[in-house]
């Protein structure tokens, strides 16, 4: 028996138009189709049918992990400081962590991820290798603070998430758990009706080696990635690397200095000389940990400082300021060039080889200097990618030009090692009698974004079109108007329910039929049956809400089509 859900008694209201402050098509869809309802910044309400959906996202995710062995749990969201400022991530999260302080003073916070928790409950709960591997998820409430919450759930300072974290005593037992909790992502994303792309990607703060990203292409997405249309290589863009490909300078005259009034930047002096900006090396100056740093990329690139960071953390990077200049006679702004820097740590782009030569600043100004060589003239400390990547860059796999696009990020995984297990000595006694230190994985679903993703990709210019499993219902029964109509729509609603259909049945009185059939368009249940003009014949209108697709069908024959689907 299927619950049937009577629009005269639910608690949904919709909206003709679009919430003044929804910039995104989720935020628009869930608002108007009556999901949900911001409370405040970044907080939302899910009401009867968001919640519904939600619930069934869990549904699914829940089944796919307990299909491979991991185990469910719930953590407290309140949680005490010390282990995250065992792990630094108190410091390393900065203002993106909830921070609060109990009666008695003692330091909290609202938890962003659950490494640390779970790592000390497996050091409480295993102590021999024979109770390993193990998995463990939880399904809860995460916070963050982010700084301008927006696009309605996709980006809330409160939501909903699946983290799961395997522990294993090798790291060959860490890759069979890695490779079990991907297949689970494909199947779930599968089941979820969402299109996804696997992308290679980076683990911030997160730690460890291995990592992938889930990403659902959408206009609204927050991530950018690459696409080869070669060859099966995807990535975060924040991932993509460039080969360092050192060439033969020994053809470039000896470095000759260039009068260029007033050109401090790469546009004038390109300008200037009269050379295209790829000519030029652009030299970037940033302070990390307060020490000062030169990145070089040519001069037709921008530095990618997200990126920059991700390959340096967790040390602080941050943009030089006027003031860093005093009393450095080798910074001269505008005019800084890697060949005569001292006590600076030089960064290059791999795109900045060994063997290139370059046109870039004298360390004087108004003057530049060109045949300046990588290699002769001035030593890379690092080489490091961090380049804005744009369109047609070369795939790092095949050399194709790749495409970049928009996605949003719906699930993470991670081969997280022993970072965590260092930090708080989870060891168990091994095979040979000796403590072994355990290694681990962290793995996770933005539960309330897969809802954001699906309600960005399904919908059309009528409103949300759910994938069946997700749906707040199997079939919309709308009731045309008429008494009549209204009595075959509530019968055969509840046949539909008795055989194991979900129905959503609308059967408001003093409600038009126009409004009623625009609703369903914006509720987006996969089905919509119609009992209308020939309801007298015991005829229904049976529409497929994704194809438009209209049959008419007896009420025997609507039951029997449903229950079957």
């Amino acid at each position: 028996m299927a619950q049937v859900q009577r629009m005269s008694r639910l608690m949904v209201k919709t909206l003709r138009d679009d919430p003044a402050d929804a910039e995104t098509l989720n935020h628009k869809l869930l608002v108007r189709a009556g999901y949900v309802r911001r409370n405040s910044a970044g907080i939302w309400t899910w009401l009867p049918l968001g919640k519904k959906v939600l619930d069934n996202i869990s549904r699914v995710v829940r089944e796919e992990m307990d299909a491979i062995g991991a185990q469910e749990v719930l953590l407290p969201a309140l949680l005490p400081k010390e282990p995250y400022e065992a792990s630094s991530r108190w410091e390393e999260y900065g203002d993106l962590l909830f921070r609060l302080k109990d009666r008695k003073g003692g330091e909290y916070l609202l938890g962003p991820t659950h490494e640390e928790i779970f790592t000390l409950i497996v050091k409480d709960q295993v102590a021999s290798y024979k109770d390993l591997p193990v998995m463990l998820y939880q399904i809860q409430t995460k916070y963050r603070d982010e700084a301008r919450p927006r696009s309605g759930v996709l980006r809330g300072r409160e939501f909903q998430m699946k983290d799961s974290y395997s522990f294993d005593t090798t790291d060959e037992g860490l890759a069979e758990s890695y490779a079990l909790h991907r297949a689970a992502y494909q199947k779930i994303f599968a089941r979820l009706g969402l299109d996804y792309r696997i992308v290679s990607a980076v683990s911030g703060a997160m730690g460890g080696s291995a990592s992938e990203e889930f990403l659902a292409p959408a206009a609204a997405g927050e991530d950018t990635f690459v696409d080869c249309p070669s060859c099966d290589y995807a990535a975060n863009t924040e991932a993509v690397t460039f080969a360092l490909k050192p060439v033969d300078g020994s053809g470039v005259g000896p470095v000759e200095e260039l009068d260029t009034p007033d050109t401090p930047t790469i546009e004038t002096l390109a300008e200037h000389l009269g050379v295209p900006a790829s000519a030029t090396l652009k030299n970037l100056l940033v302070k990390v940990d307060g020490e000062i740093v030169a990145v070089g990329v040519p001069g037709n690139r921008e530095v990618d400082l997200g990126k920059l960071g991700e390959h340096l953390a967790p040390a602080v990077v941050e943009l030089v300021t006027a003031e860093d200049f005093e009393g450095r006679g080798d910074l001269v702004r505008g005019y800084v060039g890697p060949q005569s820097l001292e006590k600076v740590r030089y960064i290059a782009d791999p795109r900045v080889a060994p063997g290139t030569a370059w046109i870039t600043g004298a360390n004087k100004v108004n003057t530049h200097a060109k045949n300046v060589v990588a290699g002769r003239d001035f030593e890379v400390d690092d080489y490091l990618d961090v380049v804005v990547v744009e369109e047609g860059d070369p795939c790092p796999k095949c050399g194709t030009g790749l495409k970049l696009d928009r996605a949003i990020e719906i699930g993470h995984i991670f081969q997280l090692g022993r970072k965590y297990a260092d930090t708080f000595q989870l060891d168990v006694l091994g095979q040979q009698g000796k403590p072994v230190r355990v290694t681990m994985g962290s793995y996770g679903i933005g539960v309330s974004r897969a809802v954001a993703a699906l309600a960005e990709q399904s919908a059309d210019e009528q409103g949300l079109c759910w994938p069946k499993e997700i749906a707040p219902a199997d079939v919309h029964v709308v009731a045309a108007g008429k008494a009549l109509q209204t009595e075959l729509a509530l019968d055969v609603s509840e046949k539909l329910g008795a055989v194991g259909v979900r129905v959503l049945v609308d059967d408001r009185a003093g409600v038009s039929p126009g409004v009623k059939f625009t609703d369903a368009e914006l509720i987006g249940v996969p089905k919509i049956l119609v009992a209308g003009r020939r309801s007298a014949e015991g005829v229904l209108e049976l529409k497929d809400r994704r194809t438009g697709e209209r049959e008419e069908l007896t009420v025997d024959e609507a039951i029997a089509r449903l229950a079957a689907e």
